[in-house]
């Protein structure tokens, strides 16, 4: 066995060309113009297709390979990592073991390579972005007969009552409910664009990935509703539309199109279930109020404890927000609108968010792009307490 370099046109990638031990045709793209690069690559392939005759495929598949090949079967690429196209590299799980052996990957390895790209996270955090994707592609390697299997151990939270050190136990920006009041000062803070995209959140509920795939038609503004044709839980619920929307919904489904918009007049861009573009704006937002512990999840589990705070019935909350409910909630999953509408009116209003520009006016100033402050203006900012207890009150129409 003997592979050759290959050049179609002068300029042009080499290719590895030539056959392996077991006859099979060799033609593989070197992704080089550089002749040494691609020879040592040649060489490279040729020492593996060696081992690989003398002791098997097990003895030589990596995990970069076992991920493409387990991607090409339809596999998630979700929290494999990303491939930058600009350095011809790859970044998280697939940049930390590319070119590893599956033979010399051991339970010790593993875990180290979690803690280097996760080192101050929960156990569930590092099951979902590195256990899981890692143990979906062992799967695939074992089932093609590339590695043997064998049972990987997870991280687990600490038990309660143990000797064993506690560690703080930070909440994550998104995961807990913040005042009206200070997402009043937060919104407003923010430009026109982003602020829209917030002040709906703040006053529906909705997940942030629903607001950014829907489209116009979905919002019907006389009667207070908006369809959504599929939950997270894969069942299509109505949403109670809040009299503080109703002036600023009339406009963006006057526009027609997505109902909601970037500041350049383009869809939101959502990739993987995840709405994007709005990090800078958040950013932003906390440097301008101090505020540093808001995000767009947390208008959800502020319209949701609000309402308990309200009043509410658990179980008409539940409808409102799209929550899965047990069988005994089936004999509530039927509120009537009027009901819905009344619960979602109980969220407070203020008058200065009310008068921002763009709530009447959210076309015209939709386009508009908030000025970064000096260091003079953020000098003068009143610094905000994160973590304030809720305190929230009914007020009238």
């Amino acid at each position: 066995m003997r592979l050759y370099l290959y050049q179609r046109r002068p300029g042009s990638n080499y290719i590895i060309r030539g056959t392996d031990f077991h006859g099979n045709k060799i033609f593989e793209s070197t992704k080089t113009t550089d002749k040494a690069t691609a020879e040592a690559k040649r060489v490279k392939l040729e020492g593996l297709l060696l081992k690989e005759s003398v002791h098997g495929k097990k003895a030589v598949i990596t995990f970069d390979q076992a991920a493409e090949s387990y991607l090409e079967a339809g596999g998630s690429h979700r929290f494999l990592g990303h491939f930058d196209e600009a350095t011809g590299k790859w970044h998280g799980l697939m940049g930390k073991l590319f070119g590893v052996e599956l033979r010399s990957i051991t339970q010790s390895y593993l875990d180290q390579v979690a803690r280097e790209m996760h080192p101050n996270v929960k156990p569930t955090t590092l099951n979902r972005d590195v256990y899981t994707p890692f143990v979906a592609v062992w799967n695939h390697a074992v089932a093609n007969e590339w590695a043997d299997e064998r049972r990987w151990r997870r991280p687990t939270k600490k038990k309660k009552g143990t000797r064993q050190a506690l560690v703080a136990n930070v909440k994550r920006v998104g995961s807990f409910p913040t005042t009206y009041e200070r997402a009043e000062k937060f919104v407003c803070a923010m430009s026109p664009a982003n602020a829209i995209v917030m002040t709906i959140l703040f006053y529906t509920g909705m997940r942030p990935i629903e607001l950014f795939l829907m489209h116009s038609d979905q919002v019907n503004v006389t009667d207070r509703w908006i369809t959504l044709p599929a939950s997270k839980i894969g069942e299509p619920r109505g949403v109670p539309i809040h009299r503080f929307l109703i002036p600023l919904l009339t406009a963006l489904k006057k526009r027609g199109g997505m109902l909601v918009r970037t500041w350049e007049g383009e869809d939101w861009t959502v990739v993987e279930g995840n709405g994007g573009q709005m990090k800078k704006a958040i950013t932003n937002a906390r440097s301008r109020t101090g505020i540093n512990d808001i995000s767009p999840n947390t208008a959800r589990h502020t319209v949701s404890t609000t309402m308990v705070v309200n009043g509410i019935h658990p179980h008409v909350k539940d409808q409102i927000l799209g929550h899965a409910v047990d069988d005994m909630s089936r004999n509530y999953t039927d509120v009537p609108r009027k009901e819905l509408i009344e619960a979602i009116d109980t969220l407070p209003v203020f008058q200065g968010w009310a008068a921002m520009p763009w709530m009447s006016d959210p076309i015209g100033q939709g386009s508009q792009r908030q000025k970064p402050l000096t260091k003079a203006q953020k000098a003068k900012l009143p610094k905000a307490k994160c973590g304030d207890t809720l305190k929230t009150t009914r007020l009238s129409a």
